[in-house]
């Protein structure tokens, strides 16, 4: 059994491996590591905020059959990254993945894509936040929600989160630590008043599977997989795992966990979650026709107070899910800029001397997700009559540029398997073993189906977004790629080869 001092050493001697020195404090257990993904998947607030979108396009039947469905391919898409992560255990996670499986280039695009999915991931979520904040406080201070003060208030949510970030990793992992806590004991309290306070009592269990019914104009089939985007984007972020790997101890075997761990332990804390709320719905009709539905649910189901302090319960959560957002967000870029793929680049990479964060990243990642929920407010000012909302508009962007990401490198990783490059010796402690092609395999195929599903009518706004990002991604390609991006340390000059062959020798050193 190593001490944490041996340990430590060992890991930042497998990072300098890599070509890094080790910048961030490397602080956090492997229940801090799973914390971070499982609070910004954050069952309290994708499947809550999003509880209106699943229920007019699904009915009841979206909770009980469409949260397991998308469970279910969800745990193969995380069990092929915590396979990668285990494998190359760099703070670049994805698009270091995808640079060494296949060329810099690669990775240089499939940073941007992940950077694009987390700017929605961190602007969805603390709008959310808002949109549960803004309502509650309207009714404490007696003044009247709109998109304006819902567009202040989430400024100062992401204020506040770019505060916490600066101060401290240490604070921060205290706080993501707190939340998983926090967000299972909330399940817990919301759980039981309804199975015990319901006004009217709970629908029969078979209503939480019925299907067929829509309050959309579409047919039932594409209605349902329309609303799919509901448990979709609550399954995002999980990669965060990957993106603190170099503040975590024992990353090559804790991080994959915390990949796993977290989508898992959401799959089963989320539906038991919306199993109870849909059961206490007695007007699925008013639900969808409310501001919100999931507000109108609880209040109708528990009453005015005890409902509130309920609201306020969830609200909280959801602060800490942007929280942990930020987090992840930040150290993707830090780990993009230390190698030069972004414009000033230096800037981005500059770890605060006081703090040891990625301070000035932090600071970017606050002002990208507040410009993007700030063009769709604008838009809606031009165009009143628009259709969509905003926060499909913010999730739908983020599942697809995040699954995108997601689904480059293991593809490329299967790519590299067929030519006989990536060979099951190049595999960390966490693998798949004969099990990891074909859940490779269903990873992509999800990823493709999903992809498509997320920007068709009636969300095609964020297919327009996604398309304009991707123009501007193809000029940077053109005006700044070939010049500036010299690609990931360990991809620009050795092989996947040379990388085990030097971890062989760092295994042999040791023994």
């Amino acid at each position: 059994m190593k001490s944490k001092d041996q340990q430590l050493l060992e890991d930042r001697k497998q990072l300098n491996r890599y070509g890094y020195a080790q910048e961030l404090l490397r602080d956090m257990g492997g229940f801090s590591n799973f914390a971070i993904s499982f609070s910004i998947i954050s069952i309290l607030t994708g499947a809550v905020s999003l509880y209106g979108h699943g229920l007019l396009y699904g009915g009841p039947g979206m909770m009980g059959f469409g949260w397991t469905i998308v469970a279910f391919f969800v745990l193969l898409v995380a069990a092929s990254l915590a396979e990668l992560a285990s494998a190359i255990p760099t703070a670049g996670a994805l698009y270091h993945w995808a640079a060494t499986l296949k060329g810099r280039r690669i990775g240089w695009y499939t940073a941007w894509i992940n950077l694009i999915g987390q700017i929605g991931i961190v602007a969805g979520i603390d709008y959310s936040c808002a949109l549960f904040t803004d309502p509650l406080l309207a009714t404490v201070f007696g003044y009247s929600s709109t998109d304006t003060t819902i567009l202040i208030v989430f400024g100062v949510i992401l204020l506040l989160h770019g505060i916490l970030n600066h101060v401290g990793i240490k604070i921060v992992a205290k706080l993501n630590d707190f939340s998983a806590w926090y967000h299972m004991i909330v399940v817990a309290i919301l759980v039981v008043s309804l199975a015990f306070f319901t006004k009217n009592g709970l629908q029969p269990i078979d209503y939480l599977f019925q299907v067929g019914q829509t309050f959309s104009d579409k047919p039932y089939f594409l209605a349902f997989l329309i609303g799919l985007l509901q448990a979709q984007w609550t399954f995002t972020g999980y990669d965060a795992s990957a993106h603190t790997i170099e503040e975590t101890v024992h990353p090559r075997v804790r991080a994959p966990w915390g990949i796993y761990n977290s989508v898992a332990f959401s799959f089963v804390f989320g539906f038991i979650m919306l199993s109870f709320v849909t059961l206490s719905i007695h007007d699925a009709a008013g639900a969808v026709n409310s501001d919100n539905a999931f507000i109108y649910v609880i209040s109708q189901a528990l009453g005015g107070t005890f409902g509130s302090i309920v609201l306020w319960l969830v609200t909280f959560a959801m602060f800490f899910c942007g929280l942990s957002s930020i987090t992840s967000f930040s150290r993707m870029m830090y780990a993009f800029s230390r190698d030069k793929g972004m414009p000033f680049s230096r800037h981005w990479a500059e770890i605060s001397r006081k703090f040891r964060t990625p301070a000035k990243a932090i600071w970017l990642a606050v002002i990208l997700s507040f410009a993007l929920a700030l063009i769709d407010y604008l838009t809606k000012i031009m165009n009143p009559n628009a259709s969509y909302s905003t926060i499909a508009f913010l999730t739908g962007v983020s599942v697809v540029g995040l699954y995108v990401a997601y689904g480059i490198p293991i593809y490329l990783k299967l790519e590299a398997e067929a030519k006989g490059i990536f060979l099951p010796k190049h595999y960390g402690p966490w693998s798949l073993g004969r099990w990891s092609k074909p859940i490779n395999i269903l990873s992509i195929i999800w990823i493709l189906f999903i992809s498509i599903m997320m920007v068709i009518p009636p969300n095609q706004m964020a297919a327009y977004a996604l398309g304009g990002m991707l123009i501007l991604l193809i000029i940077m390609d053109l005006g700044y790629y070939k010049n500036h991006f010299k690609g990931p340390q360990a991809a620009l000059e050795k092989s996947i080869e040379e990388i085990k062959r030097l971890e062989d020798e760092f295994e042999h050193e040791k023994e």
